[in-house]
């Protein structure tokens, strides 16, 4: 292990591997990331691997808006060989509440103001973008044909292999143990296979953000939550859109390769880091898709899991230095669609710790923004 780095990144998922792409891209000197798993093995390697620019808050629309932007065409970006089997088969939401038909509708219009190609959909109309569609009680929706989903596994190693030509270091199943900070600032991160003298951490830790927050003195209003998710045996095509239901909080896709993912969201969940899937789960996940998608009754089902999302209070990221450590930064709160944006999350922390302009405001994430009262209260959230 290397005794001295610019930059630590801790978290080795989708998010701090792009953040050490771009910032050993941009020049940053010596960039080491620390893994306590192997690369993905955390909400990275777990999520629904959905991709959609359909959101509630500008914040959160103009991540993904860029990162869908890039993902279009990664390999190139990163010049690196490799298919990250990204597919654009659209996200349709369903809306079966007058109250959601009003926020569907709020959110078009700022959707469309930001040049996302999303429109109002009449469930005959939905039921045309996904036949096997079960459309009673159903009021509309809303449809994307440019969202969709990527192999995480497969973005996350094309982002480590793009960084470790431009000299990062990677240590994996390597145990962050603690950090000193010293007069306000970062002085060293120890782990459990030495120690690396640094005045720049970023914290990309996911659902143990937190748990790393609390290693330098900093307290970030963000927590673990479980999410629970199965894949089913592989079939011929029968759905292209990720199908999202905020009422009976639930998504569903079918990967390119043939086999159905999809989870379920309790608001109930509390605060774990409990990775282990329940028995209840498979129930409560048959009982409610059905009904929405019948025909999926007849698929069996191949294997279950759970995850942890980083929950932030308003479902927006934090993203930024902490206004009282300096060297010490924040990549988390991503509340279930980290991976969606990483590819701009990656981007905007190398620029900030660079102190380069922003290509958006990066102000507006601040964890900072508690304390004022500025929330960006994301509506749009399984």
């Amino acid at each position: 292990m290397i005794k001295q780095a610019d930059v630590v990144v801790i978290g080795g998922g989708v998010v701090g591997c792009a953040i050490a792409y771009n910032l050993a891209k941009a020049g940053a000197g010596q960039v080491a990331v620390i893994e306590r798993g192997y690369l993905a093995s955390g909400a990275t390697g777990r999520c629904g691997a959905g991709v959609r620019m359909q959101w509630g808050t500008e914040t959160n629309c103009l991540l993904s808006r860029e990162s869908v932007k890039m993902l279009e065409n990664l390999p190139e970006l990163l010049e690196v060989d490799g298919d990250i089997e990204f597919k654009q088969g659209g996200y349709l939401l369903l809306a079966y509440t007058e109250k959601m038909v009003e926020q569907f509708k709020k959110n078009l219009k700022l959707q469309n103001s930001l040049d996302i190609p999303a429109r109002w959909t009449t469930p005959a109309e939905a039921k045309k973008i996904v036949p096997h569609l079960n459309t009673e009680a159903l009021l509309g929706a809303t449809f994307c044909p440019k969202d969709g989903h990527a192999n995480p596994f497969k973005v996350t190693s094309l982002y480590a292999k793009a960084a470790a030509l431009l000299g990062v270091k990677f240590y994996t199943y390597t145990e962050l143990t603690g950090l000193t900070v010293e007069a306000g600032k970062v002085t060293t991160v120890h782990t459990d296979k030495g120690d690396i003298a640094t005045n720049t951490v970023i914290n990309a830790a996911g659902g143990y953000a937190k748990t790393v927050g609390r290693m330098a003195g900093i307290e970030l209003p963000i927590f673990p939550e479980r999410h629970e998710i199965l894949v089913t045996e592989p079939v011929e095509p029968l759905q292209t859109p990720m199908v999202m239901c905020f009422y009976h909080n639930l998504y569903c896709q079918q990967t390119p390769h043939g086999s159905f993912i999809m989870g379920i969201g309790h608001p109930d969940e509390p605060e774990t880091f409990n990775t282990t899937s329940s028995w209840q789960f498979m129930t409560e996940m048959a009982k409610r898709i059905t009904k929405i998608l019948p025909p999926l009754a007849n698929l069996n089902v191949i294997r279950q899991w759970a995850g942890l999302y980083d929950m932030c209070p308003d479902r927006t990221p934090i993203l930024g230095q902490d206004a009282n450590i300096q060297g010490f930064y924040t990549a988390a709160g991503f509340s279930g669609h980290g991976f969606m944006i990483a590819p701009m999350v990656g981007k905007l922390m190398a620029q900030t710790v660079l102190g380069l302009s922003t290509d958006i405001p990066i102000n507006m994430f601040s964890a900072e923004r508690f304390a004022r009262g500025e929330l960006y209260v994301e509506p749009s959230v399984v």
